[in-house]
């Protein structure tokens, strides 16, 4: 909570942080007035739909409802937002109560943050705050940790010191992003039959293009044109001539999605893995499609994406061409039923059929590999739909 009871509000005013396992968000006020209640403390998980406030509007004086800890009967504020809401639903109530008192430095924390700093004994007056007014984000403290080293093991009750692998090893907790993506991918191998189906793809054409717009391009919008949105682009066009692909899976039943909602992979500097979505990707133009990676990944890695940014995903792809890989096998995130690894994509030779025999020409050659659901589709199906994205 950024305000107490009593605090006069104002609509957009940042009123509280709602933090979901991968994203922190914070949610206004909707409506000018004053904070009557809180009905829901810092650090407590919410349901969604549950009453967490009321802003009482401007308007004749009301009585005050007595006690320390009452709660008035009449309508609630604001409420848990779902992952697909961006903001809190909004009614009016006219009752009060006795504000409650909070420090200022403690407003200027979140629940996470403060975790964080007690496990690793971390003095918050070191850290440099990236979020709104220079507040520490939970991004903040992870980057600060990973700065000062292999320090002392943070240790808690509920974590008690032990050694894995001898003495000198070192016990490093897993943060919430990893502990969520451990309990994810366990379960998609497990329970999915997987699948996988590679195919090379010559980008020399791509490559025209990008020798031809690159220099422009990084002029104009400040960042580099990678082969990412031409693939991305490639799997889009695909998808809408193969819809089972663009789909979840049931048990008895494919669920056809007329919508393509592309996720994209983001490495979080090697703190984790989580997959913002392009939603109605089939609608953008390649520049469009470059554009909205470029800003997911990058308020991915700054810890600015919303509940919103993480939902309705119909198809997935993940990138590790950066790192030089040649064949990644990606694991499925149900309940769709397929995702694309974009490799490293290298000069090599490559035989070239003409008109007047073969020959053999240096081309930029990359691997296209789709790891599918078994239950959902055929091997002839997937290597259909890899056949027209090359």
């Amino acid at each position: 909570w950024y305000k107490k009871v009593g605090d006069t509000v104002k609509a957009d005013d940042v009123l509280f942080d709602v933090e979901t396992d991968k994203v922190s968000t914070e949610i206004p006020a909707q409506a000018n007035g004053v904070l009557a209640e809180i009905l829901i403390a810092e650090g407590v998980t919410a349901k969604v739909g549950v009453k967490l406030a009321v802003i009482q509007e401007a308007g004749p004086a009301q009585r005050p409802v007595s006690g320390p800890s009452s709660v008035s009967t009449a309508a609630p504020v604001m409420t848990a937002p779902a992952a697909t809401t961006g903001h809190p639903q909004v009614a009016h109530s006219s009752a009060t109560v006795r504000p409650q008192v909070r420090s200022d430095s403690d407003a200027k924390l979140s629940p996470v943050v403060r975790k964080l700093l007690a496990e690793h004994t971390l003095d918050p007056s070191q850290i440099a705050g990236s979020g709104r007014d220079g507040r520490i984000t939970r991004e903040d403290v992870l980057a600060h940790i990973a700065q000062r080293g292999a320090g002392t093991v943070a240790r808690t009750e509920e974590r008690p010191p032990y050694t894995v692998g001898g003495a000198g090893s070192e016990i490093v907790p897993l943060n919430n992003i990893r502990k969520r993506t451990a309990e994810h991918m366990a379960k998609s191998w497990t329970t999915v039959p997987h699948v996988l189906q590679v195919v090379e793809a010559d980008f020399s054409r791509v490559d025209q293009v990008r020798r031809a717009a690159g220099a422009q391009w990084k002029s104009r919008e400040g960042y580099s044109l990678t082969y990412l949105p031409f693939i991305a682009h490639a799997t889009v066009a695909a998808l809408a001539k193969f819809p089972r692909l663009n789909a979840s899976f049931g048990g008895d039943h494919l669920a056809l999605h007329q919508r393509i909602n592309l996720g994209i992979a983001v490495d979080l500097n090697f703190e984790g893995l989580v997959v913002p979505v392009v939603k109605d990707a089939a609608g953008k133009t390649l520049p469009q499609l470059a554009r909205a990676i470029n800003d997911l990944a990058q308020r991915a890695r700054s810890g600015k994406l919303k509940p919103d940014d993480m939902t309705e995903g119909t198809y997935t792809i993940t990138n590790n061409g950066a790192y030089g890989t040649l064949i990644t096998a990606p694991i499925i995130s149900p309940p769709q039923v397929a995702i694309l690894s974009t490799d490293a994509i290298r000069k090599r030779p490559v035989v070239i059929e003409g008109p007047d025999g073969d020959s053999i020409a240096i081309r930029p050659v990359g691997m296209l590999a789709q790891t599918f659901d078994h239950r959902a589709v055929d091997g002839s199906y997937s290597g259909a739909f890899l056949g027209e994205v090359k």
